[in-house]
């Protein structure tokens, strides 16, 4: 299968400095994929080098089998762009800049661009300079969801979005992908990252740290396990879960423990056999797998 995005050895120098060092990111047809990172972690920099934007300083980059270095036209006008600080021509009402972004692309679904306003409540006969951030990112929103392109590159895209219009921008992503276009999502908003991707990408200092299907990484990070032990039992549950490596912690009587994904059934067995009341296992979750990589970096 031919990646839409495939990206294999990447490096992007400014001077002496690598903003991104060896990246390798591989992104299936149809697939929503989170691409994650603190800022400067190299996300912005990676999309601009898929854009054409910059040209790489090593490594093999292809989008939609395209090495945008070469072919940067042919990419751009398959690919639509949403960028999280949006600049608008301040003299132009919506619907004039929505002509404009079709007008460069040369092709457009001008009933899909109607549709897509009344969702998300945009009204594009005002001037551009009327709009508050999130009408101008709505605007950008809707040319590049109405426009007929295979790959849908989001980089922040809800800033300034109310949470009404983030759930119509979810609903968004959702037709995109069901109609077999391909998403890369960079976002910081990992509720938004956890509800619409499949498959993720984490990345830090510019180099890989983490890429597979969201609920495989989940099983990577360890569980949340909460119980109450009878007081007479806490010290032989404690010895008993010291057996297997797990820390305990009682805050008023509350045992909390971390628990990798390999000991869930052990823990809750040895937890069950002391007659615990209250107990609760939650699973990981992508926060909680972000932060496994991120919590030491700032430290």
């Amino acid at each position: 299968m031919r990646m839409t995005v495939d990206i294999e050895g990447l490096v992007k120098r400014f001077g002496t400095f690598a903003a991104v060092d060896g990246l390798d990111l591989r992104v299936r047809p149809g697939s929503v994929h989170g691409f994650l990172g603190p800022n400067g972690a190299g996300k912005s920099t990676t999309i601009r080098v898929l854009l054409g934007l910059y040209r790489a300083t090593a490594g093999h980059v292809r989008v939609l089998g395209l090495d945008p270095a070469r072919q940067a036209a042919q990419v751009t006008s398959q690919v639509s762009y949403v960028p999280g600080d949006v600049t608008l021509w301040p003299n132009l009402t919506g619907q004039q800049i929505l002509d404009a972004f079709a007008g460069l692309r040369g092709r457009r679904d001008e009933a899909a661009e109607r549709r897509l306003c009344e969702a998300f409540a945009l009204d594009p006969s005002r001037r551009a300079r009327t709009y508050s951030k999130g009408n101008r990112q709505k605007v950008v929103l809707v040319a590049a969801f109405a426009a007929p392109t295979g790959l849908l590159v989001l980089d922040e895209p809800t800033s300034g979005l109310d949470p009404l219009m983030e759930e119509v921008f979810q609903s968004c992503v959702r037709d995109a992908a069901a109609a077999g276009r391909t998403v890369l999502l960079s976002s910081h908003i990992l509720a938004e990252v956890e509800t619409l991707c499949d498959t993720v990408t984490i990345i830090k200092d510019g180099r890989l740290v983490e890429s597979g299907a969201l609920a495989d990484l989940r099983h990577l990070a360890a569980s949340q396990v909460t119980a109450r032990p009878a007081t007479d039992r806490r010290t032989a549950v404690t010895e008993r879960l010291r057996e297997l490596g797990i820390s305990c912690a009682y805050v008023d009587g509350l045992l909390t423990l971390s628990v990798p994904r390999p000991l869930v059934t052990a823990v809750l067995g040895v937890l069950a056999d002391a007659g615990a009341d209250d107990i609760t296992c939650t699973p990981a979750k992508l926060e909680d797998l972000f932060l496994r990589h991120y919590a030491v970096a700032a430290r």
